[in-house]
């Protein structure tokens, strides 16, 4: 493939694209791959989980306030642009919010899938980064249209037939799904108890299904761990900067305990390149690179 290397991250809220696969992208940005975000949602329906930032004129101004804390943060990261999708947050299943004739959950699901084909031709990604079907004990309507939306979205955008007004047609080579290792949970889990610490990670997270045996790929991001921790500081509404979930840990344990983000390669398209049961791909790019790449 000749064309520059491009990720593309899809995600569902402002603040997703900084606690899923961070450092991923931060390491591939250095590396001059084009980093695109696309995000679902303004995030109106989020709760304001940060007390000092409880005040009357951020509730009124959600939205807003949410926006360029999502630009903040996708500048720390290492996003080189970032694209709206358009919809309003719609909250949890069953809330009045989920009813929102502008939300996520209720749009048409053809017009969702073609508001995405259209920045995937724009953008022209070899990669792209997505949700899981399963997506285990937290069904946000949002995150389960997130992965409701790219296939067909990656289908249609390789068709010629399919809306040539939305742009030449364009083959994603690559989809991933982003993964939260159990070996990651454990290892955060033993550095709090190595250091005398309680551990945020009680039972129940050690009750969920391990998955981790359909994990595909591990992606490096040592030296890049900081970007995660600014991306999620940006987000200054839904981030306490005083939690111990995410911050109990001093940073120079966070950088090393375990430096690296999981995927799951859910299709590839038009490339040789697969991974053989038993092996772990450490290169989101494999089978994508040219010298012109490199």
């Amino acid at each position: 493939m000749d064309a520059p290397l491009c990720l593309l991250s899809i995600h569902a809220h402002p603040d997703d694209e900084a606690s899923k696969g961070a450092g991923t992208v931060a390491r591939y940005h250095a590396e001059g791959v084009r980093t695109v975000l696309v995000c679902c949602t303004g995030g109106e329906e989020g709760d304001i989980l940060n007390p000092a930032m409880d005040r009357p004129e951020v509730r009124d101004n959600l939205g807003e306030v949410r926006r360029r804390e999502l630009d903040e943060a996708a500048a720390a990261i290492g996003y080189e642009v970032v694209h709206m999708l358009g919809y309003r947050d719609s909250g949890m299943a069953d809330s009045e919010s989920n009813e929102h004739p502008d939300c996520f959950a209720m749009a048409p699901l053809d017009e969702a899938v073609d508001r995405l084909v259209a920045i995937l031709r724009s953008e022209r990604p070899q990669v792209v980064i997505t949700y899981p079907d399963d997506q285990g004990a937290y069904q946000h309507p949002d995150h389960l249209r997130v992965h409701d939306i790219t296939h067909p979205a990656v289908d249609r955008a390789a068709d010629p037939a399919h809306r040539p007004d939305l742009g030449e047609p364009w083959q994603v080579a690559k989809i991933y799904y982003s993964s939260w290792s159990r070996a990651r949970i454990q290892a955060r889990h033993d550095a709090f108890v190595e250091l005398g610490l309680e551990s945020p990670y009680d039972a129940r997270w050690f009750e969920r299904p391990d998955q981790d045996h359909q994990i595909t790929t591990k992606i490096s991001i040592e030296g890049f761990t900081d970007a995660r921790r600014a991306g999620l500081l940006a987000h200054a509404t839904q981030i306490d900067p005083e939690s111990d979930f995410w911050f109990g840990l001093p940073p120079e344990v966070d950088r090393r305990i375990y430096p690296v983000d999981d995927f799951r390669l859910a299709t590839v398209a038009g490339v040789g390149a697969t991974v053989r049961e038993g092996e772990i791909e450490t290169d989101l790019f494999t089978g994508l690179r040219s010298e012109a790449h490199t």
